[in-house]
């Protein structure tokens, strides 16, 4: 059910040999996404329960669902803009049928972030998933 931007991703990340490699990935991604609008970064679309400050604003267009987002840590960026990648596009509908963690976890990221790192993704998937649920 991942897009093909995500299938892109996840094929690139099984050519980089180790962690390291993956992590520099990752802020290669944050630092390729689109900036947020500073006016964007506002009470109302900030993620709780995330160490770094991480800001996520929904965007439905046709029925479909994607969104914008930051933080100011590089690797939360990054994790963000994989996530974008995995929900860009899809139908509000099908956002919470996707399996976020199954499909991160075709990323071997799980045992290199760290507990609160993870539970930021799991926040972020959270408000994700609720802002599609709202928009349906």
């Amino acid at each position: 059910m991942a897009t093909p931007a995500f299938e892109d991703i996840v094929e690139t990340f099984e050519f980089l040999p180790d962690w390291e490699d993956r992590y520099r990935e990752v802020i290669a991604l944050g630092r390729a996404m689109p900036p947020m609008p500073e006016a964007l970064k506002v009470p109302a679309t900030k993620v709780t329960g995330c160490a770094s400050q991480v800001w996520i604003h929904p965007e439905v267009e046709g029925g479909r669902f994607s969104f914008q987002g930051d933080s100011d840590a590089s690797i939360v960026r990054g994790l963000i803009a994989i996530l974008r990648a995995l929900y860009a596009g899809l139908p509000v509908a099908e956002v919470a049928q996707v399996d976020a963690q199954a499909e991160l976890g075709r990323l071997g990221l799980e045992g290199h972030l760290s507990s609160q790192r993870s539970n930021g993704v799991r926040s972020m998937i959270a408000r994700i998933r609720d802002h599609a649920r709202e928009a349906a």
